[in-house]
């Protein structure tokens, strides 16, 4: 009697860590992944509803897990809209080396080319955007968030450098230069990503402020 009552509870406990081990591996939040799922809800969120309605407990909620399991990898709002923002910035630097790598070798018809994913970029990611540049980052945003907006906007200093060197771009610090090329390029992306351009004056947009942009930069003596 005894033995079969042993047998049958031993069944039970296997059967039980079986369908554990099941449900476990079945779920598709568990901590590995849920850090990412965060971040692309986070993200949806914010293009839907915007950064004020964005909020760990309704993303919590929308992702079917505890209302604190987001403080495991966001210690608050602050902290996912910084790695919202750090997401951002890589990708921005992505689409930029992307972009260059595919053009032409001339510096207008690289800027050109640049601009153009830049403003594609803001169509694309707008409100992205606004957390990208519009709002304070905290200190533990660091080192990664310096890297990755050093990685983006070193496209537009190393283009500056090398037509300096072939001789299109006047002499100057290219770093001064470029950020100045960058600064004209953010501002016209800002404008396109708050809606203050209408769709159809985008392509003249962008042609009048790089040929403007390039009358400034070329050196004197270039034909």
């Amino acid at each position: 009697m005894s033995t079969n009552v042993v047998t049958v509870h031993n069944v039970v406990n296997i059967n039980i860590a079986v369908s554990c081990a099941t449900m476990c591996a079945d779920r598709p939040y568990h901590h590995g992944d849920l850090r990412e799922q965060l971040l692309e809800s986070a993200e949806r969120a914010l293009r839907d509803h915007g950064v004020e309605q964005l909020s760990l407990r309704r993303l919590a909620k929308e992702l079917g897990v505890t209302h604190n399991a987001p403080s495991r990898h966001f210690r608050d709002k602050q902290a996912l809209l910084d790695a919202l923002a750090l997401a951002g910035f890589r990708r921005l630097g992505d689409t930029f080396h992307k972009a260059v790598a595919a053009a032409d070798i001339d510096f207008e018809d690289r800027f050109r080319v640049l601009a153009r994913a830049y403003l594609d970029f803001a169509l694309q990611n707008s409100a992205l955007l606004t957390v990208m540049f519009a709002r304070k980052h905290s200190q533990t945003a660091g080192a990664a968030m310096d890297e990755a907006v050093a990685r983006a906007f070193a496209v537009p200093v190393t283009l500056t450098a090398e037509a300096q060197a072939r001789g299109e771009v006047a002499e100057g610090d290219p770093l001064r230069i470029g950020w100045t090329v960058a600064i004209a390029m953010q501002g016209l992306a800002s404008f396109v990503a708050s809606g203050l351009v209408v769709p159809g004056d985008f392509d003249d947009l962008l042609d009048e402020t790089v040929t403007r942009l390039m009358q400034g930069l070329r050196r004197r003596d270039a034909p």
